[in-house]
């Protein structure tokens, strides 16, 4: 058999109704939006959809929509871009996140950190959830910005965003979450969670790569310095002549993931649901990690006591599956993740991380299961012997 992809947290593939949809836009449709011609007022319009279906998702209005070349750049123009503008406007200094950001926060935080702001990160209990009693300690009127994961992408916990966002809101400081590994996963709605502030990213969503928007609530309220200078597109925020093919990309995957949200979710919950099954009672002593009770639908964090996970994968050339991040592959350190709730360090190296997507279908799922426990087995008996 082919490849079997389940690393749809890493990556997914663009579905083909949102390739269609972008296509006319790299020959006949190609002007530039900020034209004055036809040309270019076609190609805004093309672009004013896109930010309508990217709001239509995430429950925000199209002109809250600035868009960037992916999430990692909308997070750093969260963090950065409001942090930098608020040193001139405020005396606040206090930025909050949780221990199982993406590097995409944890080093912009960092870097604010070195810019003189004090940077506090919250604890997570053993199922990778926030814990609301730590926040409510550190969350006060020096406080700033809170920013917090909408899911985890590696063991796929949902984070309590509008307790957070009630928390940051009543010290007076605004709430950012990075929904990339949520959006098109689960419903997100910035409205009624109380983010101010919001990251997606195209390709984690079927749309294509190089492609993202921060979604910001109350933009005219909320002020942002730039992370590179040029024209005036995005209300200034990201200049530069839009990538109105990937924009385009991005509203019609937005689109796509409302339509198939409801039976997705539940198809892939199903069809995870029985792969864990069938592994865990072939394999007694393996555990699942993440909150079992409030996880994304499409992900599995399995650990294998006893076994090392890149050992394991190397003998599935046929099965793609990670043992964390994609962003972190290659590093000999163990997932910070992981170690964050809780695993030892041996643990945290047995893990694999199992992500279905859209076109996963019940007979992958089960070779797949074939493929994953024969290995298993192999490599416990050679460990053994």
């Amino acid at each position: 058999m082919s490849l079997i992809y389940l690393d749809h947290h890493a990556t997914t593939p663009c579905d083909p109704l949102v390739l269609e949809a972008m296509l006319p836009f790299f020959q006949g449709q190609f002007g530039n939006p900020s034209s004055p011609h036809f040309a270019g007022t076609r190609t805004a319009d093309a672009v004013q959809q896109a930010r309508e279906q990217i709001a239509s998702l995430v429950g925000a209005q199209p002109g809250e929509v600035i868009f960037t070349s992916g999430a990692t750049e909308a997070n750093n123009l969260a963090l950065l871009g409001y942090a930098r503008t608020a040193r001139t406007t405020s005396s606040r200094r206090r930025i909050i996140i949780s221990a199982l950001e993406h590097k995409a926060i944890t080093n912009p935080a960092k870097q604010l950190a070195r810019e003189g702001f004090e940077v506090i990160t919250l604890p997570v209990d053993s199922q990778g959830t926030v814990d609301l009693a730590a926040a409510a300690e550190v969350i006060n009127d020096q406080t700033l910005l809170v920013s917090v994961h909408a899911a985890n992408g590696e063991v796929g916990t949902i984070q309590p965003i509008s307790q957070l966002a009630q928390l940051a809101h009543a010290a007076g400081a605004l709430l950012h979450t990075d929904a990339a590994q949520a959006v098109g996963k689960i419903p997100l709605d910035m409205l009624n969670w109380g983010a101010d502030m919001l990251s997606i990213s195209g390709h984690k969503l079927y749309g294509p790569q190089g492609i993202g928007a921060l979604i910001i609530r109350h933009p005219r309220r909320t002020q942002l310095e730039p992370l590179a200078l040029g024209g005036g597109q995005e209300r200034g925020w990201r200049p530069g002549t839009l990538n109105v093919p990937g924009i385009v990309g991005l509203g019609a995957a937005c689109t796509r993931a409302q339509q198939l949200l409801p039976i997705e979710s539940a198809r892939l919950a199903t069809l995870r649901d029985e792969f864990e099954a069938a592994v865990l009672a072939a394999v007694p002593t393996a555990y699942r990690n993440g909150n079992l009770a409030h996880r994304l639908p499409h992900n599995t964090s399995l650990t294998f006591p006893g076994l090392e996970a890149d050992a394991l994968l190397a003998r599935l050339p046929t099965l793609a599956l990670s043992t964390g991040s994609a962003c972190d592959a290659g590093t000999v350190e163990p997932s910070a993740t992981l170690l964050a709730l809780g695993l030892s360090r041996d643990n945290a190296r047995a893990t694999v991380r199992v992500g279905l997507g859209r076109f996963n279908v019940d007979e992958e799922l089960r070779h797949a299961y074939l493929l994953l426990v024969k290995q298993l087995h192999e490599l416990s008996a050679l460990q053994a012997s």
